[in-house]
């Protein structure tokens, strides 16, 4: 089964790529990108697509890393917690008895 899945992955790898290239053969136009700044040299129009979705990605990359950062310091605070008040019930079921 752990074959099946590695071959169909390295497929799909292959075929990712494949299409990368076509993508990037296809779109040979040059194009030069004017950001409010400044103008950019021409270069591809596939080169800035790929460079805009891997930006893309790595912005969602960050964002998403805050935001687990974020609940994992919160489950930790919220253990701390279970854990303080669990102490106080125990003590309280022994002082009772």
């Amino acid at each position: 089964m752990r074959l099946i899945r590695s071959i169909l992955v390295l497929l799909l790898l292959l075929l990712v790529l494949a299409l990368g290239l076509l993508f990037t053969i296809q779109n040979d136009v040059l194009v030069p990108l004017n950001v409010l700044v400044a103008e950019l040299p021409a270069q591809r129009l596939s080169t800035w697509i790929i460079l805009s979705f891997f930006l893309g990605g790595f912005a969602g990359l960050a964002a998403s890393t805050v935001v687990i950062l974020r609940l994992q310091a919160s489950r930790l605070r919220l253990r701390r917690l279970l854990s303080s008040e669990k102490s106080k019930l125990e003590r309280t079921q022994l002082v009772s008895s």
